[in-house]
């Protein structure tokens, strides 16, 4: 059993800690960063943790990987309320909450089989993101749930 002070997993010398997770979303957080544990990355998960500022909150760490902004913002869909750390040599130095953008492009595939950008046309996926979900540009389809299905992996 683990007291208030105690970590319940190590610290990272360099990478992301992705904190502040809504519960039961790291998996997909996974999932949207490409990882699958095949990588060779050294990931670090906990789930349904206690959080005094959301109640329960899920954490994840990647050792030797700092996100860029295309990832920050597509997580931002899942885990609205997330806090990113970049950690270096095991010292936070840079920490923000991530930001809703007003759109996403090119890293979500739309689920609509005749939209343009499924119709192999050289044209990137566009989403206006919306309170309850993101919405297609070009065709109007709406997703509302279930963002990590929809990544495009290059």
């Amino acid at each position: 059993m683990t007291d208030d002070h105690q970590l319940r997993v190590g610290k990272i010398e360099n990478g992301t800690v992705i904190d502040h997770v809504t519960g039961g979303q790291a998996l997909n957080v996974l999932a949207i960063l490409d990882i699958d544990g095949s990588g060779g990355e050294e990931i670090s998960v906990g789930m349904n943790v206690p959080s005094e500022r959301v109640g329960r909150k899920d954490i994840v760490k990647v050792e030797g990987r700092e996100l860029s902004q295309e990832e920050v913002d597509v997580l931002s869909l899942i885990a609205p309320d997330a806090t990113i750390n970049i950690v270096r040599n095991y010292d936070v130095v840079e920490k923000h909450r991530v930001e809703r953008p007003e759109e996403v492009v090119g890293v979500l595939s739309c689920p609509n089989a005749n939209c343009i950008t499924t119709a192999h046309e050289p044209v990137d996926s566009r989403f206006a993101v919306l309170e309850d979900g993101v919405r297609c540009a070009y065709c109007g389809t709406l997703i509302r749930e279930g963002f990590a299905r929809y990544i495009e992996v290059d």
